[in-house]
């Protein structure tokens, strides 16, 4: 047996007796379950899995990896569409999707106090009955982990009013690199000192790994209100979203869906969209019942305005449910038109967005590869839906082509590469567009700070390898830290 094989049964060993024999898995088949994120286009089989149930248990792992010299990767329920959570090949996939107890609801303080495996969903529904719930609603609520959350800042279709993930956590007990068990913020709206909860928030597992997070609820709005509106074409939608926006209202939600989206939300969940409806707007507005009202009838006015051919009102929760199941279900419907698909996701000013989608259809022409859109139309995020068939010769090559395209279309119009997403391995090789060598540099001066070592969640994030200790290799000249005497080389 290799010396790398007698390092690994050392490790199994290790850890077996750390957080029991039925938390570790190291059978080749079983490990394939864990090969990949939501994002399908790439699979590694991790050495081993570990499913620790406290964080205590999480910390033993982390200090094994790290004795070991031996990578590590946190994942929770494994949605993530960026490639985040994809294992290493060498490395330890810290699953904290059993961590899952909901700690505390405490309406009186606006917070929920819960472990990282918690459905985001599961928030709410332990919230609403005391007139509470949790506002980030990622399309993939019913099953993603307030810990990926975490790790990503997610966000949502009610993102546009309020926020993100960063804007609802505000405390978060974690695992350090080392093994270490820290606190950032606590139920404090803002903890004084360096930002690190912000810094940590969105980090994608390079800074370490959640195992409790203390988040802010939302009071139930006294109303809410949702329509559905149907254009020709998304010209016409983008255009009464930026009316909306112009003329002070903030909806709770805009969403929007072009033509071959609508097709695949109604082949798969028969939403019942408006027939012949080139995009379609989804609407909510939610707070006190006059300011909704009078806002309500504005928005109505806007969408007529801007050449809406039909506008639905829901009439109830059922009927609102139905204009939401078919935009919430569109990723997974577009498997039904298409064998496989890459999600993009860039962020682009919404005054932008006709000019965008017009160049996005042209991309599609020219090389031949399907695109459907369906995005949070209120602040611009886009995703893409790039479909192509892989067992077709070229197509997969013509689909990240395309989808790379999108990303530097949304860079040359001031936005970004990713707007909830996050870059994990699919956009790491993307970030040069957006920042410089300088940028990146000083970004790794913070990862550095928290994982010298380098096990944390490595390869991701920056598009080369980046190792603390080294310098990459581009730099000209000392990095003005290490000048100054504040910094290592790395």
């Amino acid at each position: 047996m290799s010396t790398a094989g007698t390092d690994l049964d050392a490790l199994t060993t290790t850890l077996r007796g750390a957080i029991g024999a039925d938390r570790v898995i190291s059978d080749r088949q079983q490990l394939r379950t864990y090969e990949c994120d939501g994002l399908a286009q790439y699979k590694v089989v991790p050495a081993l899995v570990a499913l620790p149930a406290d964080a205590a248990q999480c910390a033993a792992v982390v200090r094994a990896c790290v004795a070991a010299g031996r990578p590590f990767v946190a994942r929770g329920s494994g949605t993530g569409l960026s490639g985040g959570a994809l294992p290493h090949a060498d490395g330890v996939l810290v699953v904290t999707s059993q961590m899952r107890e909901i700690l505390e609801v405490a309406p009186s303080d606006e917070r929920a106090v819960v472990q990282p495996g918690v459905i985001n969903l599961a928030v709410t529904r332990a919230a609403a009955p005391h007139g509470w719930y949790y506002a980030p609603d990622p399309s993939s609520q019913q099953i993603c982990s307030i810990g990926g959350n975490v790790a990503e800042n997610s966000g949502g279709a009610h993102c546009l009013k309020y926020g993100f993930t960063t804007n609802h956590v505000t405390g978060v007990e974690l695992v350090t690199p080392d093994g270490d068990r820290v606190r950032l913020g606590g139920r404090a709206p803002d903890a004084p000192g360096y930002d690190l909860l912000g810094a940590f928030v969105g980090s994608e597992g390079t800074l370490g790994i959640a195992t409790e997070v203390t988040v802010r609820l939302t009071r139930l709005p006294e109303s809410v209100r949702t329509l559905l509106a149907a254009f020709d074409g998304t010209d016409q939608a983008g255009a009464a979203t930026s009316a909306i926006i112009a003329a002070g209202v903030v909806p709770a939600a805009v969403e929007m869906m072009d033509a071959l989206a609508i097709s695949a939300a109604e082949e798969a969940v028969h939403c019942g969209y408006p027939a012949g409806a080139g995009a379609v707007l989804i609407v909510e507005l939610d707070g006190p019942e006059p300011e909704v009202a009078a806002q309500f009838d504005q928005v109505v006015r806007l969408c007529r305005d801007n050449r809406a051919f039909e506008i639905r009102i829901a009439a109830d929760d059922a009927e609102r449910a139905l204009f939401w199941k078919g935009r919430k279900s569109a990723f997974a419907a577009v498997g039904r038109i298409s064998p496989d698909y890459i999600v993009q996701d860039g962020v682009i000013p919404r005054t932008a967005l006709p000019e965008v989608l017009r160049r996005i259809g042209e991309l599609s022409a020219e090389r031949g590869i399907r695109v459907a859109n369906v995005f949070h139309a209120g602040d611009g995020n886009l995703h893409p839906l790039v479909l192509f068939d892989a067992a077709v010769d070229g197509q997969t090559e013509r689909a990240e082509e395309v989808s790379g395209a999108i990303l530097d279309l949304c860079v040359s119009h001031g936005g970004s590469i990713t707007g909830e997403h996050g870059v994990g391995m699919d956009k790491a090789k993307y970030m040069p567009r957006m920042f410089t060598d300088d940028d990146l540099d000083t970004m790794q001066l913070l990862r550095c700070a928290f994982d010298p070592a380098g096990l944390a969640n490595p390869g991701k994030v920056f598009p080369t390898p980046r190792l603390c200790g080294e310098v990459p290799g581009r730099r000209k000249g000392v990095h003005p830290a290490q000048e100054a005497g504040l910094a290592e080389a790395f």
